[in-house]
């Protein structure tokens, strides 16, 4: 198997970009005009730092699975995990608060990582792993469904475009 790199899945992407646009974008705007300049030079460093999160991807390959960031804000963002297949040992279902079930990656050693779900092709994710790795994948799904990213894209869209209309009426 070559490598196999899944990055965070668009739709989630875009939405939390369009989400921190949406809070953060009128807050210069709002501002003392003392504060204006700071808060300015902070939103594309803001931005800089959304854009890295989100560029989390996970790699699949015959030697095993990683988690990481690519090499522009690795650096930056130091979290992130590998495992050779030969070391996976099973899969923890753990309820959230919301009422979803994320998953845990054991090793023989007893440490965990967290299975991600947010990914691009999640399906065919899912496929690979379970047949590097030989454990079950049938009851893992997605963390959320993607009405609630569809929605959250949606209302930060209605945001956004109230507040362009806001700042071009001012």
């Amino acid at each position: 198997m070559t490598a196999k790199r899944y990055p965070m899945a668009p739709l989630i992407r875009f939405t939390l970009i369009s989400l921190y646009l949406a809070l953060v974008l009128p807050l210069p705007l709002l501002a003392p005009a003392a504060q204006q300049p700071w808060l300015w030079a902070a939103l594309p460093l803001g931005l800089a730092l959304i854009l890295a999160l989100v560029s989390e991807q996970v790699e699949l390959s015959d030697a095993g699975i990683g988690v990481g960031h690519p090499a522009w804000c690795s650096w930056l963002l130091r979290r992130g995990w590998q495992l050779s297949w030969d070391q996976i040992s099973g899969l923890t279902p753990v309820a959230t608060s919301q009422g979803g079930r994320v998953f845990y990656v054991r090793t023989k050693n007893g440490s965990a990582y967290l299975l991600p779900q947010r990914v691009q092709a999640f399906e065919d994710f899912l496929s690979q792993f379970s047949r590097q790795s030989g454990l079950d994948t049938s009851s893992i799904g997605r963390i959320s469904p993607p009405w609630t990213y569809q929605l959250l894209a949606v209302l930060c869209g209605v945001f956004l475009g109230g507040e362009l209309a806001w700042i071009a009426l001012r």
